[in-house]
């Protein structure tokens, strides 16, 4: 990665998970289990039902988190993080370190 900048994957995985929405539905998936559509919009106020679907769905066509959908009436979906998925928690953690580091440092100057 140092030696050939042009070729760094750090945007690939910014690509994935920049999206105003999508770094909460991940932090409340891997903090809180399998949920479902409603409790995810309960947690983010804010956030549209159009955008919380959009997000899921790219989300999920990635990779990152599993749509389970239960045939019954009314409709039942869960969200959950796929094991894949659950491999951005160090990337997350470390992204969190970073920031509050960075916020501290702002906050000495």
């Amino acid at each position: 990665m140092l030696g050939k900048p042009y070729n760094c994957k750090v945007a690939t995985t910014m690509d994935m998970i920049v999206g105003k929405w999508k770094i909460a539905i991940l932090l409340n998936l891997l903090h809180n289990g399998t949920m479902r559509f409603n409790e995810l919009q309960k947690m983010m106020p804010g956030v549209t039902q159009k955008m919380l679907t959009s997000h899921l769905r790219e989300l999920e066509q990635e990779g990152v988190i599993k749509r389970v959908t239960y045939p019954q009436v009314p409709p039942k979906v869960e969200y959950s993080m796929t094991e894949y998925g659950k491999t951005l928690q160090t990337v997350l953690e470390m992204m969190h370190e970073w920031g509050a580091s960075h916020l501290a440092k702002k906050q000495q100057q």
